[in-house]
């Protein structure tokens, strides 16, 4: 099956270097807060697209299982340690555009700084419908082609490409930005809803962030973030969407090796061996290794 490429975290010290001690605790705490409006109280299992090293993941409390999905390995191995090992998380490295889980498994999903990494955004939004059940809640960040920033530079000729167009804009390879509109688009052609949306980062400018306490800032930002609701201009956009209730039947499987199908044929449930899941149907083997799950390339 040909997928478009992947964007490898994999060796990275990207929480530690663009985290921990990056100076971005402004953006951390304006998506806590984001977050926190948007999450269900509630829920059965929450599935997390490009988890990284589980900086967000202590932030779906509310949900009983989690499955902590990147397709770096590496990325898993530091949200093990910072989560710990438990029926809990799940961890899984895959990749998204071949997610190997049954369809309508999940009651929640979120998805954040990870859609600028998806050469093909639309299929990106399909494999996650799949395997949300109706009426579950999809939060997604994208990285907002509309920023006043982008307009400015756009009309002062410092910047090539329209931020008005919708369609995305490849700013640097296997990063992209998008128009709000085209993302809503997307969402409503594959039946969201799309509920709430709020815009992030009003501050993010380096004078600022170095000048006025991050306290300040994100509490003046946090004030802000309804605004997404009539106009997006800023670098971040949070949208809340929801499945449109179908007559369908839920699958809310108890044993998490039957949450999990085959991303070469689509066969399930898989059979557990000693190392691995086994695909009765084309004989494929999926590694199961110190807890992580390994859907990115069939075992030889």
């Amino acid at each position: 099956m040909t997928t478009p490429p992947v964007c490898n975290y994999e060796g990275s010290d990207y929480q530690k270097s663009f985290w921990d001690e990056g100076g971005r605790a402004y953006e951390d705490y304006t998506e806590a807060i984001a977050l926190k409006r948007l999450l269900p109280t509630s829920g059965k299992l929450m599935l997390e697209l490009g988890a990284g090293a589980g900086r967000n993941t202590p932030r779906y409390a509310g949900f009983e299982r989690i499955v902590v999905l990147d397709y770096s390995r590496t990325q898993l191995e530091q949200a093990q340690q910072r989560l710990g090992s438990s029926d809990k998380y799940i961890y899984v490295a895959a990749d998204i555009y071949r997610l190997p889980f049954v369809n309508r498994l999940f009651d929640g999903a979120t998805m954040i700084r990870v859609l600028h990494h998806m050469a093909d955004a639309p299929k990106t939004l399909q494999q996650i419908k799949n395997v949300l059940q109706p009426n579950a809640v999809f939060i997604l960040e994208f990285a907002n082609k509309l920023n006043l920033k982008a307009i400015l530079r756009y009309w002062l000729g410092k910047q090539k490409w329209n931020p008005f167009t919708l369609d995305p804009v490849e700013f640097v390879e296997l990063n992209f930005d998008f128009h709000p509109q085209a993302v809503k688009t997307w969402l409503k052609s594959l039946g969201f809803t799309v509920e709430r949306t709020l815009t992030l980062s009003h501050f993010r400018v380096g004078l600022l962030k170095r000048i006025i306490p991050t306290a300040v800032l994100v509490f003046l930002d946090s004030l802000l973030q309804w605004t997404g609701a009539f106009l997006q201009l800023t670098p971040s956009v949070f949208m809340k969407a929801s499945l449109i209730s179908q007559d369908v039947e839920v699958n809310t499987p108890t044993d998490s090796i039957n949450f999990f199908k085959c991303p070469e044929c689509s066969s399930s449930p898989l059979t557990p061996k000693e190392n691995h899941l086994f695909c009765t149907t084309c004989s494929s083997k999926w590694a199961h290794k110190d807890g992580i799950y390994d859907f990115r390339t069939a075992m030889e």
